[in-house]
């Protein structure tokens, strides 16, 4: 819409009207828009007309800003803040169109346009002139939204934009060219954390960008994982270090157990000189204000060499000559000792392989646990073997003298008791019969043997025994033994 501007020309000028006839309708500027609102570093148009009466010749015209006296005017063309900017598009007859590049808020000013002509006092500025805005653009955001919310984001200016606009969305420097819209707000419906970012708009053919502003979207914990610093084995004294990674805003706070104990806290959990105490199952907590989740378990097999290598004996009781006896070598390893050697003490090589080994002899034997960490000794157990020999004679002798004595005295007493009864006998018989002769009452011979050929019977228990030894089975104890007369 072009608006008509007019002025009163001064006193001479209306002086030469009344002398030579002009009418005032005949001077005045008119100016396309009265107020201008424009985006940083855009170009302006300043699009005007000016009109003069007929006969006079243009010799100066040019646009000035917030003029105070005419004789201080001065022409922006010549002013250096403008002279590189300003572009005159109009002509010396009617139009006065000039266009300005590069505008920045240094720049809201208010414009005129001014022309003299080849009379004296033929000259006119069009005022109220042209007022120009320049702003910038701001995205209106709130500061943090949490996910599956929705959120409106504004572009905003300090003043409403003469030229029709475009807007034009980025997040992270990246155009949203699915959000073009000559409205200038953009709404994101049931936000996802993928919608966090860096906001910024601009006018489509323009290169101007507001500043960018964040925008926060808080979720709970998600995508909790373990990782381990070992890739490899992991041997009792090295040192290893447990770190949680999780994704949440705000950030998340770390718990750490062992099994369902909490073990520690903080988002790496390390464990200096770690031991088999350590091996089990571990898995770390993430918890902010709007959720918590837990990690996998992950597994720490602490590896060590043998320890607490013991040895066992499977028999009890008395070991005789020729019977083995049996020894076990237990040990505490991971992974699980499967080379064990025997040694005998006082002997540098070993006498036996395996997890068990069979003595024959007497001796103290120890055995040696191994596996690709180490290896270790366990104490010595003293094995004794009795001999068979010395066992075997002792029993023998005693069953040999109880096989033996057991019958001499059962015919000794039978003896004895019939003699006994012989001498009651004789006595009640001759009782007067002199002393001297008591003795030839007895039809008894004095040369009996009491005890001829006592046989020594072994009993059938001991037969294997007593064949080791070859004792004559029949050979008489007692043989021969006289009494004598008194």
């Amino acid at each position: 819409m072009l608006m008509s501007v007019r002025m009163d020309p001064p006193l001479p000028l209306m002086f030469l009207i009344l002398i030579h006839g002009v009418s005032s309708a005949e001077w005045g500027v008119n100016y396309r828009h009265s107020h201008i609102c424009a985006l940083h570093d855009s170009s302006v148009t300043l699009s005007c007309n000016y009109t003069y009466p007929t006969g006079y010749q243009i010799r100066e015209l040019f646009w000035t800003k917030n003029p105070v006296k005419v004789e201080k005017l001065r022409d922006l063309s010549e002013d250096p803040e403008y002279s590189q900017r300003l572009q005159y598009l109009g002509d010396e007859q009617q139009n006065c169109t000039i266009r300005l590049s590069h505008v920045t808020k240094k720049d809201s000013h208010v414009y005129f346009f001014r022309f003299t002509t080849n009379v004296t006092y033929g000259n006119w500025t069009g005022y109220p002139g042209v007022s120009l805005t320049v702003t910038d653009l701001q995205v209106e955001s709130p500061e943090t939204v949490k996910e599956g919310d929705s959120v409106r984001l504004t572009c905003k200016s300090s003043c409403a934009l003469t030229d029709r606009a475009t807007f034009i969305w980025y997040r992270n420097s990246q155009p949203l060219t699915e959000r073009r819209d000559r409205n200038n707000q953009l709404l994101l419906q049931s936000v996802r954390r993928e919608d966090a970012g860096r906001y910024s708009c601009a006018l489509q053919e323009h290169t101007y960008n507001s500043p960018a502003v964040q925008l926060d979207v808080m979720y709970p914990p998600k995508s909790v994982s373990v990782s381990i610093s070992s890739s490899g084995v992991i041997v009792e004294g090295d040192s290893v270090t447990l770190t949680c990674s999780s994704d949440s805003n705000p950030p998340a706070e770390i718990s750490w157990f062992k099994g369902g104990m909490i073990v520690g806290s903080g988002r790496i959990y390390t464990i200096l000189k770690i031991s088999s105490d350590h091996s089990g199952e571990y898995k770390c907590k993430s918890r902010n204000k709007h959720g918590e989740k837990y990690s996998e378990t992950v597994t720490l097999n602490v590896m060590y060499p043998p320890r607490n290598v013991t040895v066992s004996i499977t028999e009890s009781g008395q070991i005789w000559e020729g019977d083995s006896v049996t020894l076990i070598c237990s040990s505490d390893s991971n992974p699980p000792a499967l080379n064990f050697s025997w040694f005998k003490e006082n002997q540098r090589s070993s006498v036996g392989s395996g997890q068990s080994f069979s003595a024959l002899q007497s001796g103290r034997f120890y055995c040696e646990a191994r596996n690709q960490h180490g290896s270790q000794r366990s104490d010595g157990v003293t094995v004794t073997v009795k001999g068979r020999l010395v066992i075997l004679y002792i029993s023998i002798g005693v069953v040999s003298g109880a096989s033996v004595l057991i019958p001499v005295l059962l015919i000794w007493r039978s003896r004895m008791k019939k003699r006994k009864d012989n001498l009651k006998i004789q006595s009640k018989m001759d009782h007067s019969r002199p002393e001297d002769d008591r003795y030839k009452a007895f039809d008894v011979d004095t040369t009996e043997r009491l005890y001829e050929n006592v046989i020594m019977n072994y009993s059938r228990a001991h037969d294997d025994r007593l064949n080791d030894y070859d004792l004559e089975s029949t050979e008489p104890v007692y043989e021969n033994v006289m009494r004598d007369r008194p």
